[in-house]
């Protein structure tokens, strides 16, 4: 499914990709979608979608130990007072606001 809601198959498909692959490639590739019972082309944008959405949660998602789970929840839970420094910006900027 697309983010639409759409599937690929009903999905007009009107982009195109092209590559050059090893006929060793070739062979696996068709060999892998008979054995699923699918297209090659099928096949191929199966496993290609699979590895774009694989590749942007891992770019996306922010996956943390459980230490360090443990300390973002403490840091949120109870914050350190701000610093002088962190003080007298908030206060500028509350002043910005008002002026504007």
């Amino acid at each position: 499914m697309t983010a639409t809601g759409q599937s690929i198959a009903t999905k007009a498909r009107t982009a195109r990709l092209e590559a050059r692959i090893t006929q060793d490639l070739h062979a696996a590739l068709k060999r892998a979608a008979e054995i699923q019972g699918r297209s090659m082309t099928d096949f191929v944008i199966a496993a290609v979608q699979e590895a774009a959405r694989h590749a942007l949660e891992e770019a996306e998602v922010i996956r943390l130990s459980l230490e360090d789970q443990q300390r973002f929840a403490e840091a949120l839970l109870t914050p350190p007072e701000p610093s002088p420094a962190l003080r007298r910006a908030m206060k500028r900027h509350a002043q910005l606001l008002r002026s504007e």
